[in-house]
């Protein structure tokens, strides 16, 4: 008789690689002196980018901060919690959404001739759009990093106006969290994992 699916557990990946993703990683807040470089970055971003938004608009932007200077900039618009761990981690990137992907639209989505015109008066639609997209490729972001061996803390206690000014002041984009991150000896936090709802607690099957 053949199995079924829901007998046999059914994951296309391995237990490894679905505990590193999602069941043993963790929101940490100790890190190891080691560095975050640029090809963690690199690499957890050309997994990343391959997550599905809409018509490929592709909004997300960040800053990777690094240095003291670069992280002393931050740390004056955050919360007293959460200066200790952006000032331990050996990197945060401060994520933000371009309302202006539009125009990329020609080379990201060259189906639709025309179609960086037809956003191009509609701010408010764009700003939308941007930031419902970005929020998604934040999670692909951290399943990115956290697919490169990083162990991450997203947060998104902030002063996002003084951010935005601080780093964005240029370009227009619109931070929403960040995530400080590096690499960890262990789980990097002492604290339990806290439970988590069941299939039947969320969604409604028909």
């Amino acid at each position: 008789m053949t199995e079924t699916l829901e007998a046999a557990a059914p994951l296309a990946i391995d237990d490894a690689t679905a505990d590193r993703l999602f069941r043993t990683a963790r929101s940490v807040t100790e890190w190891t002196d080691a560095e975050v470089t640029d090809a963690h970055l690199r690499a957890a971003w050309d997994l990343a980018k391959f997550g599905p938004t809409a018509m490929n608009t592709l909004p997300l932007r960040f800053v990777v901060l690094r240095s003291d200077d670069a992280k002393a900039r931050l740390l004056r618009y955050l919360p007293d919690g959460n200066r200790p761990k952006v000032e331990a981690a050996p990197a945060t990137l401060v994520l933000a959404h371009d309302a202006g992907f539009h125009e990329h639209m020609p080379r990201l989505f060259p189906v639709y001739p025309g179609i960086r015109e037809q956003l191009a008066p509609d701010t408010e639609a764009r700003d939308g759009m941007a930031r419902t997209n970005a929020l998604i490729q934040a999670g692909y972001l951290i399943v990115a990093l956290r697919s490169v061996g990083l162990s991450l803390r997203p947060m998104n206690g902030m002063d996002f106006d003084g951010v935005d000014a601080e780093f964005f002041a240029d370009s227009g984009y619109r931070s929403f969290m960040m995530i400080a991150a590096g690499l960890t000896e262990g789980e990097g936090t002492e604290h339990p994992r806290l439970p988590r709802l069941a299939l039947d607690e969320v969604a409604q099957i028909l």
